[in-house]
């Protein structure tokens, strides 16, 4: 599924989330979560420079980077974030945009975001 601008925001709009689970967990997170923003950053950058395939390559990466943290801290935590990030990879390739969106919704809710993402046409 190719993203475009708007439902790509959403996604990296996790990125502002980010800084509550670091106060959460503590220090142990704090490197992991400056790696995950600035691959969401590297995301957005390219995604600027017109090259979708590498800016969703750096998700992934950033995705699996979170997953990996949760599965250090708490090995059913990372249990549900490794089917998560599946279920969202799924979701992209088969361009199932509703199922893309309650993902990425569930995974800023579990980084401390309350907010759905406002509704907007991915």
């Amino acid at each position: 599924m190719p993203l475009d601008p708007a439902n790509f925001d959403s996604f990296l709009k996790l990125s502002d989330s980010l800084g509550e689970l670091a106060v959460t967990i503590g220090p142990k997170a704090r490197p992991v979560i400056a790696e995950v923003r600035a691959r969401l950053a590297e995301a957005a950058a390219m995604r600027d420079q017109g090259d979708m395939p590498a800016a969703i390559r750096a998700i992934r990466s950033a995705r699996d980077r979170l997953a990996s943290l949760a599965g250090d801290l708490d090995p059913g935590e990372g249990a549900m974030m490794r089917l998560l990030a599946e279920r969202f990879s799924a979701a992209l390739n088969f361009g199932d945009k509703d199922t893309a969106k309650h993902t990425v919704n569930f995974m800023r809710h579990r980084a401390g975001d309350p907010k759905d993402e406002p509704n907007t046409d991915w």
